[in-house]
């Protein structure tokens, strides 16, 4: 595992207790556990019908549930230690494994590649199958359902490779934001990258993240996409980082980052 920074942050360490302050008195349990790293909020939820989740041996009914802490709450009978503060991974995710815990058909999932010494990690979004390049990954459920807000407004980068033809203002056409089947999609930065034979290299910046975005909007414009890779995600860039290995982002990068959410907030 490597070390990770963002981009542009300096130099110094430092930890900032306004960020990683302790929950206010009272939350309702799934938060909680979310940010104690157990799961997210959905699956916390679902853990929650399912009658998974008790406090001092008597099952919990409701998502709704208030805490002041986790103090005796278990899940599946083990009990739950209090959150720390969140960490964040930068991990450059191969083409060919999905971005989940486990598939009903055996696919490979990044928990396959990931390292086994790390701990509980959940990925932010996610990137198709055969998209790679830079996956966040957090141990801090309720961080990670902040990063994928689409209020924040975090900008991410990538690179396509296309086989097609394509112009400058074809691509510039798209800040305008275009429909597609029914799909509203917001502004994007294009640039056309250079042209290599039959194919096209380009440089797409947006802030919305839905399903298949970027592989939808080329192809509404023509081209075929053979390689989608994701190079940046807010000030967090790929860097060096080769496929299948992980870096740590600096604690003092992290705050610096997430007191920067909190002034968006």
């Amino acid at each position: 595992m490597v070390a990770a920074r963002a981009k542009g942050a300096g130099k110094s360490g430092g930890f900032s207790k306004a960020v990683m302050a302790e929950p206010k008195d009272e939350q309702r349990i799934a938060k909680l556990l979310a940010r104690a790293g157990v799961a997210s909020r959905r699956e916390i939820e679902r853990m929650i019908e399912e009658g998974r989740v008790a406090r001092d041996g008597v099952v919990i009914d409701t998502p709704a549930t208030i805490l002041t802490s986790l103090h005796g709450i278990t899940v599946d009978g083990v009990p739950v230690k209090q959150p720390t503060p969140a960490r964040l991974f930068l991990f450059h995710k191969p083409s060919g494994v999905l971005t989940t815990e486990r598939d009903p058909k055996g696919r490979k999932t990044i928990y396959d590649v990931l390292p086994k010494d790390l701990p509980r990690l959940v990925p932010v979004g996610r990137l198709d199958m055969n998209t790679e390049g830079l996956l966040l990954l957090t141990t801090d459920g309720e961080f990670k359902r902040q990063l994928e807000l689409p209020s924040t407004g975090i900008e991410r980068s990538y690179r396509a490779r296309a086989y097609g033809k394509v112009s400058q203002e074809q691509l510039e056409d798209l800040m305008l934001g275009v429909e597609i089947e029914g799909v509203r999609y917001g502004p994007i930065n294009a640039n056309l990258e250079r042209r290599t034979g039959a194919n096209v290299w380009i440089e797409m910046k947006l802030t919305e993240g839905k399903n298949r975005e970027v592989r939808r909007v080329l192809e509404y414009l023509g081209l075929e996409v053979s390689r989608l890779i994701r190079t940046s995600y807010g000030p967090f860039e790929i860097g060096e980082l080769t496929a299948g290995q992980i870096g740590e982002v600096r604690r003092h990068d992290l705050v610096v980052f997430r007191n920067s959410l909190e002034k968006k907030a």
